[in-house]
C-alpha cells in the first residue's frame, strides 16, 4: 500500500517504511526528527522540471506527463519502490512541498500504481 505524507507531518506507526522522494532535503528538520527510513533524492524531478512546474496548479498535468517520461529513464528506482511495497507492506512517500494534492510525491505514486507494459511484440498466451 502506497501513502503519501508532508514530511513536516508528525510520523506514525501506520507509515510503514518512510521514504522521502525530494531531490533537497526539507529546511529546519533534523534527521533524527523526519524518521526517515531511506532518501531516494533520484527518484524526484530534475531541477529544470522542478523550476518549471514552481507548483503552480495550471501547469500541474503537464508536470505529471513530464516526469513520467523522465521516470522512464529510471526503472531501477521505480523497481526498487515496488519491492520496498513488497517487503514492507506499507510504504510512505515523503514530500516538503506545501501543496498536498499537488507534489511530486503524489505523481510518483500514481505512477508506480500503473501496472508495466509488457514489451511491444510480446503477447500473453491468453490473447488471441
Amino acid at each position: 500500500m502506497w501513502k503519501v505524507k508532508r514530511i513536516y507531518d508528525a510520523p506514525a506507526r501506520t507509515d510503514g517504511y518512510r521514504v522521502l522522494v525530494d531531490r533537497l532535503w526539507p529546511r529546519g528538520l533534523t534527521r533524527q526528527r523526519a524518521h526517515v527510513d531511506l532518501w531516494l533524492r533520484d527518484v524526484a524531478p530534475s531541477h529544470t522540471l522542478r523550476k518549471q512546474f514552481g507548483h503552480r496548479p495550471d501547469r500541474w498535468k503537464e508536470f505529471q506527463r513530464r516526469y513520467a517520461e523522465e521516470l522512464k529513464q529510471k526503472p531501477a528506482l521505480l523497481e526498487q519502490l515496488r519491492q520496498l511495497e513488497r517487503e514492507h507492506g506499507t510504504v510512505t512517500l515523503l514530500f516538503a512541498a506545501r501543496d498536498e494534492r499537488r507534489n511530486n510525491a503524489v505523481a510518483l505514486v500514481r505512477i508506480l500504481q500503473r501496472r508495466p507494459r509488457a514489451p511491444r511484440g510480446k503477447r500473453s498466451s491468453t490473447a488471441r
